[in-house]
């Protein structure tokens, strides 16, 4: 190898890991909107939960509304995790496929 073999290799390997710094960056980014989405659905639903506890006329009634209720925040939760978790898989993806092209090219030579 030469030594501008040797430079374009280091900028190659430069570039891959910005690109992978920003596909973890913006799948940060995602996350965190998706949980404050999540958190502010999660503490509206319990607010409204609790005032429909408190203003129901049997116990039968506010464990129905409990219940119910507890049925909808993990179906949410189920939700929010499946959305991160694909999140989280295509940041992988994107952090990887830059490392793919350079390891191909390496091992064609």
């Amino acid at each position: 190898m030469q030594i501008d073999d040797f430079q374009k290799y280091g900028k190659d390997a430069f570039e891959n890991a910005s690109k992978t710094f920003n596909a973890f960056t913006k799948t940060a980014q995602a996350v965190a909107a998706e949980t404050a989405d999540y958190s502010k659905k999660s503490l509206e639903g319990a607010s409204s939960v609790t005032e429909k506890v408190l203003g129901a006329k049997s116990l039968d009634k506010a464990f129905e509304i409990q219940s119910d209720y507890l049925k909808s925040a993990y179906e949410g939760f189920v939700a929010y995790a499946a959305r991160v978790g694909d999140l989280y898989q295509a940041a992988a993806r994107d952090a990887v496929k830059p490392y793919e092209t350079m390891f191909a090219a390496a091992k064609a030579k």
